[in-house]
């Protein structure tokens, strides 16, 4: 009787253990866990830094399908949006219902999440109000424009030692292209009383090669900015995966 010792009591033996008794259950390794339980686990033991994408999904939506766990259908939604959680971002409840196992109130979950993180990640910009660089004025914009499936046109307005004053959007329109009214741009720039301005827009298709359209709308910009005293310091085309700055590649005054 190893473990155990003996004790009498009125001519009858009790058995004690010397350890508590734990269940099969709690016996069991993290590997013989249902795997939509490991990631909760995991994140109680080593933090929510030590997850993956797919295994901080699978929590939020608790469960998979008959054929999938939450973890593999967290997997394969990733896979289809390219790993990038900013694409993911961008999906429809429709789209995200089309997974089976995503129901309404899942999806909602996931799009909430998304819309959290980056609302966080405008928060964390704001703490540098000041911007010195086309990489700067990206995230910038980067927190208004992520995952647009659609073209918008931005301006950030400057004071003269490069703090923002305000960030606007003058025109939205198609995939390709949207319509940019000149006189719009430096009316917000004068409302906001702008030492100068940067200008942005998006390519939903991905590329950073500026258009001919692009190139001719920064020419007149940048004349129009020399004329009312306000300077375009630079013109960015954004992507989610990166961008593409006239300034940096100078050509902000010679297109």
């Amino acid at each position: 009787m190893n473990g155990y010792f003996k004790a009498f009591q009125k001519g009858r033996l009790f058995l004690f253990s010397p350890m508590p008794l734990i269940s099969m259950e709690e016996s069991k390794g993290i590997k013989s866990w249902s795997p939509d339980d490991r990631p909760r686990e995991k994140l109680m033991e080593k933090g929510s830094g030590a997850l993956s994408d797919a295994e901080l999904i699978a929590i939020l939506i608790g469960s998979g399908n008959a054929k999938e766990s939450a973890v593999d259908l967290s997997r394969r939604i990733l896979k289809t949006a390219g790993g990038d959680l900013n694409l993911l971002g961008s999906y429809t409840i429709k789209e995200l219902t089309d997974f089976r196992g995503i129901g309404s109130a899942k999806a909602i979950t996931i799009l909430a999440a998304m819309e959290l993180g980056k609302r966080r990640r405008a928060q964390e910009a704001k703490v540098e109000d000041k911007v010195y660089s086309a990489r700067l004025a990206y995230e910038r914009f980067l927190q208004y424009m992520t995952g647009l499936k659609h073209e918008e046109f931005w301006v950030m307005c400057l004071s003269n030692s490069k703090q923002v004053l305000a960030v606007k959007r003058v025109s939205e329109g198609g995939l390709t292209q949207t319509i940019v009214d000149p006189k719009k741009v430096f009316q917000v720039a004068l409302q906001h009383n702008a030492a100068a301005i940067i200008i942005a827009h998006n390519h939903p298709s991905g590329t950073l090669k500026p258009s001919y359209q692009d190139e001719v709308l920064t020419r007149r910009l940048y004349e129009g900015g020399k004329l009312l005293d306000c300077k375009v310091e630079d013109h960015l085309i954004i992507t989610d995966a990166g961008y593409f700055s006239f300034a940096d590649e100078g050509l902000l005054g010679s297109v």
